[in-house]
This record gives C-alpha cells, structure tokens and sequence, in this order.
C-alpha cells in the first residue's frame, strides 16, 4: 500500500488501524466521523507518516500510512 500513496492522492482512514494504534493512545479516542466518512487528500509525504487534509474546516493531521486506504 505504501508504494501507491503519493502526494495528492485521496485516501479515507482505516477505523480499526487507527483505533488499536500509538497514536490513539496519545489523544481523544473519540474520532471525529469525518476522517472515516469523507475523503483527504494528501499533502506531505515522509518515511512513515503522511499530512492528510480533510475538506472540512479542520488542521491538516499527520497520520501513519498504513493507517490510510486509497479512497475508490
């Protein structure tokens, strides 16, 4: 999956990666539904993580890319 995602591909998040991940532990658990419903787009690429923005009034978010499924 790494391999696909690239800059300015759009994506949705994958509740169960995310839900049992470090990162989850590190915040609310309580997920907004958007980042499950909608699409982001992403911005920024690095080793692990990658910047997703999401067309809704909010920060753009670092999340790790196997937490991302390439939106149909």
């Amino acid at each position: 999956m790494a391999g696909k995602i690239k800059k300015g591909a759009l994506v949705h998040v994958v509740r169960e990666k995310l839900a049992d991940s470090v990162e989850s532990l590190a915040s609310d658990t309580r997920f907004p539904s958007y980042i499950f419903d909608s699409k982001g787009e992403i911005l920024d690429l690095n080793e692990e993580y990658a910047l997703v923005k999401f067309y809704v009034p909010t920060p753009s978010v670092w999340l790790r890319i196997d937490q991302l499924d390439l939106a149909e």
